[in-house]
């Protein structure tokens, strides 16, 4: 795992998230989580936000819904060379469908304690035994994404923001 290095394509992509993230919350009420992949030549091939409790779909984490409308928009269930930006660290399920697609690189700004599998709790995505292994860059925007998890945990329970 790579920490925050001072180039800025990370942070720019990053800032997308962070805007639909923002979506979630206030189109969805869903857990603040936006995720954007970005495929070699820079562009935008597929975006999402955790719409898990809007489809009753356990597995509609942002991670998951941005690498679907990824893998449409190539034609292919292989997302080769390809960069996912998403504002909390992945779980396990989303680090080993990441694996599955054969992402190049995963980029996240907020750690997750509790279920990280990006070197949190877990570290899936560099695992030796695994036939693919995804570069990971975490903390990029962290406190931002923090914030914003925080507060909407915060308002879910009737407390004032911090």
């Amino acid at each position: 795992m790579t920490e925050l290095a001072p180039e800025n394509d990370d942070v720019r992509w990053m800032r997308q998230a962070l805007a639909l993230a923002e979506r979630a919350e206030r189109e969805d009420d869903e857990i603040p989580v936006g995720a954007l992949v970005v495929d070699a030549d820079g562009a935008i091939v597929g975006e999402g936000w955790n719409r898990n409790i809007a489809e009753t779909d356990p597995s509609a984490h942002a991670e998951i819904v941005a690498m679907r409308q990824a893998g449409r928009a190539l034609g292919n269930h292989r997302l080769v060379g390809c960069t996912l930006y998403v504002t909390l660290e992945p779980c396990a399920m989303c680090a080993m469908a990441m694996v599955h697609a054969r992402l190049a690189r995963v980029v996240y700004a907020a750690s997750d304690p509790k279920t990280g599998a990006a070197g949190s709790v877990f570290d899936l995505l560099a695992d030796p035994r695994h036939n693919h292994r995804v570069e990971v860059v975490a903390g990029v925007l962290a406190d931002e994404a923090s914030a914003r998890l925080i507060n909407y945990f915060r308002r879910k329970r009737g407390k004032p923001p911090l």
